[in-house]
């Protein structure tokens, strides 16, 4: 008696505990009837704590084993004969109609008919849940004691089997065979798909009937993964709308456009979510999104994409929005957007093509011949094909910039500044940008910086400029051969120095020191040091100036001299150089006496400052202003006046026109003549010709025959009564700016190129070597090509035949006795 009351907590009444034996028959009777009392709802007059001590009575005398199979077998009976019938009696033939096959039930019979039975369904399970707690309060003392000591489940717990048992896992006696349970699943999901087809529920009534299903277990161990919500409903809702989202996506995909079924995937798995916290539980939403994610995206996904109105039609049509909605959807299935990536890179290089192959189509296309003269066009024909040509190429980069500007804003509006989708845009623009079908990038983009340096910054802020500068060097990290981009850079910006054809050279400065933290210094040096020629070559002009003023008095007629000293390994003087150079020797020409004689001033003079040196005149690169006297003319008022005219020709024009000074006005100079004279190149000397004696406007002297080309036997007089409307005057001469290459000047250019790149490898390998000592082959390779990566990517051909080239010159040696092939640096 003492351990009893020891192990209970609410103190039982002391009076008549230690009286005779308990009439277990008799007091269960009592508490059968007051349980009765209770399921009726009729429990108002019971006194809870006499039932208590009866109950704890039976206990304390060893009968709890009794006393709970008792109320076990009460609740049981209880469930089957007064609560089933109640239930079954809920079962009407709409409620049990199966959805694929209603014979002739209605939604909206089979909605009304659904809440009857969930209604009835959820009263009879809450009725239980308050008698039972009732019960458990009476019971209290047999549920610490008798079940604790036995490892029986609570009374509580134990009615609640009983309801799982007796009513949810009865047959419903249909044709199917189902129990109540499936039929409360079967009616729940009924009510699930009405709302899909946008009909109203009573989403409150289904949860309730929801938390029956959670709080009941399939076992009698009560194990946690074993809930009638899992195991009965979960399982079965997740199947059905497996199903019901395939069939939906086949006929979306078949009836709707990309767009639309984008907007419609990404509500229903709102909907489904909402459904989750609303309905059903929110446990079940990471499981129903995956169903339809597996559904609607993940086996559609590259059907979405490729459909007429997928990502290729959204892009052209600028349906940022959509694009969104694609890679959302896409990015719920696949971090790595695989099918969106795919269809983007496919999308760029295909518009990346197109202008690749409009560039080439319009650099090849002949512009219309001119007539003998050249007066239908702007100049000879020639030329126009080199502007055309020339225009081509830059509208190529400004098509590419307007490519990339594109994918930016789809990058940042739709993808969400996504850094994998960066990557792959990069990427795709570097394919098309590289492409062997297409060697031009590395000229093209020199030539569009050019431009902008020539003409296209005037009159810009130094935002805009900034701007223009941004593009180019962006444009430039794509170009994977930035080698043969400085090759060109390097000519394109010797022509703009030396012509002055740049409008500013800050700018200049500015462009090179973006280069500088995009590519590092190498490749800006010889840049850099081109800039320093000509600060040194300003320096050496004023200084001869001040030279030549101490020698004496100013002589009126002296000529004026800039000079600009290039370091010959700086500059990329061959460029410059006309086609017919005889292996790189450019013949010497023949100055005027005046001219040579102020051209040996300046060598004293600069040799006196730097001895040891030695200049070379490169006259094809020089410019010349001269004054020219043409023949009166008459008045209106009957006088006579000279025409003047300030003539800003080559230099090469300058010592043409010279030879025509003591020449008298009727006789002529073949063209032989003139080249015997001056010694001027061939090719040179018929540009300048064309410049003179074929342009219309700058006609300063007259040909014979009068064509287009320049012959051998042409005859060519001084244009007396040569007129025009400016005083001065600027005679360009045929091709002298910078052009697109031809084929044969490209092969020229790569072919050097390849012979640079041969030093920088043999460079690269002998660095890495110096450092490891001993390498195996395939090691240095990749070395190699990670230390050139930066500048270009050589062929592994290439790398191989330098490697035999150190061999022979003994930089490096074979490692004899090895099975992988290795070499050893030597010292």
């Amino acid at each position: 008696m003492i351990a009893g009351r020891g192990r209970q907590r609410i103190r039982p009444p002391r009076r008549g505990l230690h009286g005779d034996e308990v009439d277990f028959e008799n007091t269960w009777g009592i508490i059968a009837s007051a349980f009765r009392e209770i399921h009726t709802k009729n429990a108002s007059r019971l006194s809870y704590e006499e039932l208590y001590r009866h109950a704890y009575r039976i206990v304390l005398k060893k009968k709890g084993e009794e006393l709970y199979a008792r109320v076990r077998q009460f609740e049981h009976e209880w469930l089957s004969n007064e609560v089933r019938g109640s239930v079954q009696a809920l079962f009407s033939p709409n409620v049990l109609a199966n959805t694929q096959s209603l014979g002739g039930t209605t939604a909206n019979e089979r909605r009304v008919a659904g809440e009857k039975f969930l209604k009835g369904l959820k009263q009879a399970w809450g009725d239980h849940q308050v008698c039972m707690s009732m019960l458990a309060d009476v019971l209290m003392y047999m549920d610490r004691v008798y079940c604790q000591d036995n490892r029986r489940p609570s009374i509580y717990t134990a009615a609640m089997m009983l309801f799982r048992d007796d009513i949810l896992k009865t047959p419903t006696s249909d044709a199917e065979g189902r129990v109540v349970l499936g039929l409360l699943t079967h009616v729940i999901l009924d009510q699930i798909q009405m709302e899909r087809d946008g009909d109203v529920i009573d989403k409150h009534l289904i949860k309730s009937c929801v938390y029956m299903l959670e709080g009941l277990h399939d076992d009698d161990k009560e194990s946690e993964e074993l809930r009638l919500y899992n195991v009965s409903f979960e399982r079965e809702y997740l199947d059905t709308s497996r199903e019901f989202y395939h069939q939906e996506a086949e006929l979306l995909l078949r009836d709707s456009d990309a767009g639309a079924y984008c907007r419609h995937a990404r509500r229903r798995i709102y909907e489904e979510e909402e459904r989750c916290k609303s309905t059903l539980l929110e446990s079940t939403s990471p499981r129903i999104q995956k169903v339809v994610e597996d559904e609607l995206i993940k086996h559609r996904i590259h059907e979405l994409v490729e459909m007429e109105s997928g990502v290729r039609f959204m892009i052209d049509n600028e349906r940022l929005d959509e694009l969104n909605l694609i890679y959302d959807l896409n990015n719920r299935v696949d971090g790595n957007k695989s099918e969106l990536t795919r269809a983007i890179q496919k999308r760029i290089v295909d518009m990346g093509t197109d202008a690749n192959k409009a560039a080439i189509a319009a650099s090849q296309s002949t512009a219309p011949a001119a007539d003998a003269g050249g007066e239908k066009g702007k100049g000879p024909a020639p030329e126009r094909n080199s502007n055309q040509q020339t225009v081509a190429a830059i509208k190529w980069v400004e098509d590419v910039l307007q490519l990339k500007d594109k994918f930016d804003k789809v990058w940042r509006e739709s993808f969400n500044s996504d850094n994998l989708l960066q990557t792959a845009l990069t990427r795709s623009f570097a394919d098309f940008i590289n492409s062997s079908a297409f060697p031009r990038s590395s000229e093209y983009i020199s030539l569009f910086i050019d431009e902008n340096m020539k003409k296209g910054i005037k009159g810009k802020t130094e935002m805009e400029i900034d701007n223009v500068l941004e593009k180019a060097i962006i444009l430039l990290r794509y170009v994977q051969d930035k080698d043969l981009f400085e090759r060109y850079y390097k000519k394109h910006l010797c022509r703009r120095l030396l012509m002055n054809k740049s409008i500013s050279n800050e700018v200049e400065k500015q462009m090179i020191s973006k280069m500088k933290i995009e590519l590092g210094n190498n490749f800006t040096l010889k840049l850099e040091a081109m800039f320093k020629d000509m600060t040194i070559s300003e320096e050496l002009t004023s200084g001869f100036k001040h030279h030549v003023e101490g020698l004496g008095e100013k002589d009126p007629r002296r000529i004026e001299l800039a000079i600009n000293v290039l370091t010959s390994m700086t500059w990329p003087l061959e460029t410059m150089g006309s086609s017919d150079d005889d292996g790189g020797k450019r013949p010497k020409c023949n100055f005027p006496i005046a001219i040579d004689r102020i051209r040996r001033g300046f060598e004293k003079y600069y040799n006196q400052k730097h001895s040891g040196r030695q200049l070379t005149w490169l006259a094809n690169m020089g410019s010349a202003d001269i004054k020219a006297l043409f023949s009166k003319i008459p008045q209106k008022d009957g006088t006579f006046k000279e025409r003047r005219h300030e003539l800003n020709v080559s230099t090469y024009g300058m010592i043409i026109l010279l030879l025509f000074n003591e020449l008298p006005a009727t006789q002529h100079l073949t063209f032989e003549e003139i080249q015997a004279q001056t010694n001027i190149p061939v090719n040179d000397l018929i540009r300048n010709l064309q410049s003179l004696a074929v342009a219309p406007k700058t006609r300063i002297l007259l040909k014979e025959p009068m064509s287009k080309d320049v012959r051998p036997t042409d005859r060519f007089f001084f244009n007396e009564g040569f007129n025009a409307k400016f005083v001065k005057i600027k005679v360009g001469v045929v091709s002298s700016g910078n052009k697109v290459e031809s084929d044969r000047e490209r092969r020229e250019t790569e072919k050097k190129n390849d012979d640079s790149r041969g030093f920088c490898i043999e460079a690269a390998v002998v660095r890495i070597m110096k450092q490891r000592k001993e390498l195996a082959h395939q090691q240095l390779v990749m070395e190699t090509l990670s230390q050139l990566a930066g500048q270009f990517k050589p062929e592994v051909n290439m790398i191989k035949k330098r490697i035999e080239s150190l061999i022979e010159r003994e930089y490096l040696e074979r490692i004899e006795g090895v099975t992988i092939d290795s070499y050893r640096y030597l010292a």
